[in-house]
C-alpha cells in the first residue's frame, strides 16, 4: 500500500512539474486567451469527413480533461458520416497558447470502415486555431464591409431542426473571410457569436500580413494548405502518432485520439522556443 501511495504521489508531482514547465513556455501576447478552433475535411468525401469528426471529438475530450468549457459555434454534418466543418470556442486559461500547436493539416492512415474491401485509406483534415480577441483590442469592422445572411439552421431532423431563420452567416467583403454560427436558437446570439469569430479571424489576418512583411520565409511556414502536414496518425499497418515538426512519436494513437495531447503540445512549445532562439 505504501509503495502504491508513493507511486501515485510521484505521478501527481511529475504532472504538476510538467504543467509548470509548460506554463513557462507560454509567454506570447495572446497565449492566455480562449481559443477558437475550426475544422475542415480534405478531399476524399466521407473518409475525410469522418476523420474531421474524430479530430473534433479529440479536442472536446482534451478540453474536458483540462476542465475547460466548450461552445459549439457551428457544425455542418456530412452526407453519410462525419462533418463538413465545425467551429467551436474553448474557454479556459491559456487555451489558445496550448492549442496553437494544432494549426495545420492532420493525416490519418487506417483500414477504412466505409470500404467493403477493407483497404487502407489516407485522409486529411485541416485545423485552424485563433485567439478569441478581447473586446478591448480594437479591430475596426465597418458595417458597409459586411454581408450578413440569415438562414434556417439545419440538423439531423425532428426536434433538432430550428424552424426559424436564426442561423447567421457573415462575409467580410474586403478579405472574403466567411464565418457562421447556428448553435443558438436566437438570431441575436448567433450574430454576436459570429462577430466574435470574425474579430478573431481578422486579428489573425492582420498578424499574418505583418509576419509576411517581416519575413517571407516565415510567412511560407505559416501557410495552411494540404501540403503543410504537421502530424500523422497511423492506425494500420502499425500504431503510431508522429509530429513532423518535433519528431515526437507516440505508440498509442487511441490515447491521443481520446484527448491526451499534453505531450504533443509540450513538445511543440519546446520546439517553437528553440526555433525562435535559432532564428535570433
Amino acid at each position: 500500500m505504501v509503495i502504491e501511495d508513493l507511486r501515485r504521489e510521484i505521478a501527481a508531482l511529475r504532472e504538476q512539474l510538467e504543467t509548470i514547465e509548460t506554463r513557462t513556455l507560454l509567454n506570447g501576447e495572446n497565449d492566455v486567451l480562449n481559443a477558437i478552433v475550426t475544422l475542415h475535411p480534405g478531399a476524399g468525401g466521407t473518409e475525410s469527413q469522418d476523420w474531421a469528426e474524430m479530430l473534433l471529438r479529440m479536442y472536446l475530450r482534451w478540453a474536458e480533461r483540462k476542465g475547460f468549457t466548450v461552445a459549439l459555434n457551428d457544425r455542418q454534418e456530412g452526407e453519410e458520416a462525419g462533418i463538413k466543418s465545425a467551429t467551436f470556442t474553448i474557454t479556459g486559461e491559456y487555451a489558445y497558447g496550448l492549442l496553437q500547436s494544432e494549426t495545420g493539416v492532420h493525416r490519418l492512415v487506417r483500414i477504412s470502415p466505409f470500404d467493403q474491401a477493407k483497404r487502407r485509406h489516407t485522409s486529411f483534415a485541416s485545423v485552424f486555431v485563433s485567439p478569441e480577441i478581447d473586446d478591448r483590442i480594437e479591430i475596426n469592422i465597418r458595417d458597409e464591409d459586411l454581408r450578413i445572411d440569415t438562414f434556417r439552421a439545419g440538423g439531423k431532423g425532428g426536434q433538432h431542426v430550428n424552424m426559424t431563420d436564426s442561423a447567421v452567416r457573415i462575409v467580410h467583403l474586403p478579405t472574403n473571410i466567411v464565418v457562421q454560427c447556428q448553435n443558438e436558437r436566437s438570431q441575436h446570439k448567433n450574430r454576436s457569436s459570429a462577430m466574435k469569430i470574425l474579430r478573431s479571424r481578422l486579428y489573425e489576418y492582420e498578424l499574418a500580413k505583418r509576419r509576411a512583411e517581416a519575413s517571407k520565409i516565415e510567412a511560407a511556414k505559416l501557410d495552411i494548405d494540404f501540403g503543410s502536414q504537421i502530424r500523422s496518425y497511423v492506425l494500420q499497418p502499425y500504431q503510431m502518432v508522429k509530429d513532423l515538426r518535433t519528431r515526437l512519436e507516440i505508440g498509442d494513437p487511441s490515447r491521443v485520439l481520446d484527448g491526451d495531447l499534453d505531450g504533443l503540445i509540450r513538445a511543440y512549445l519546446v520546439w517553437k522556443r528553440a526555433q525562435g532562439s535559432s532564428a535570433a
